[in-house]
């Protein structure tokens, strides 16, 4: 008999995840804030050793907007944003963490100290949102990426 591929429904599958991991639906915000805080932290370790960065700690910025009229919840910080690769393999890749890599790459450096480390955390959003849109500007890049999904059956 050949070996054959499982075959899963996406959207029950990613319910499944989310929901055995998390009890409570607020933790999305927590978990994406903690994302945001990551990019701040790498694009902070570049700058310790690359002049060009040009921002000091006090610069780097994590921002919460809400509007609920829209149920819209927008974080936005500054710190160093995804290629478009990146966002394919870290957020396109379900338990696969970019936070890690960057962790793993630079293991020999103490300073090091990054939050996200198991790669599902970003996806709590999906608990509380029908679409999330991640647009994502490299830092010392002038184009900007966009990845959307509505965790049913891709992105």
């Amino acid at each position: 008999m050949r070996k054959k591929q499982f075959k899963a429904e996406s959207k029950k599958l990613m319910d499944l995840m989310i929901n055995s991991i998390y009890t409570n639906k607020e933790i999305f915000l927590r978990e994406l804030i903690s994302n945001a805080s990551d990019a701040l932290d790498k694009l902070y370790f570049r700058s310790l050793t690359d002049s060009s960065v040009g921002l000091t700690r006090d610069e780097f910025v994590i921002s919460i907007d809400v509007n609920k009229d829209a149920r819209l919840i927008k974080i936005t910080d500054n710190g160093c944003g995804m290629t478009e690769d990146e966002l394919e393999n870290n957020l396109g890749t379900i338990a696969k963490s970019g936070s890690l890599a960057f962790k793993t790459e630079n293991e020999k450096t103490e300073d090091v100290d990054i939050i996200g480390q198991f790669g599902v955390g970003f996806y709590s959003a999906f608990m509380v949102s029908d679409k999330v849109v991640v647009e994502s500007k490299p830092y010392g890049v002038e184009k900007a990426f966009r990845w959307t999904s509505e965790g049913a059956d891709g992105y």
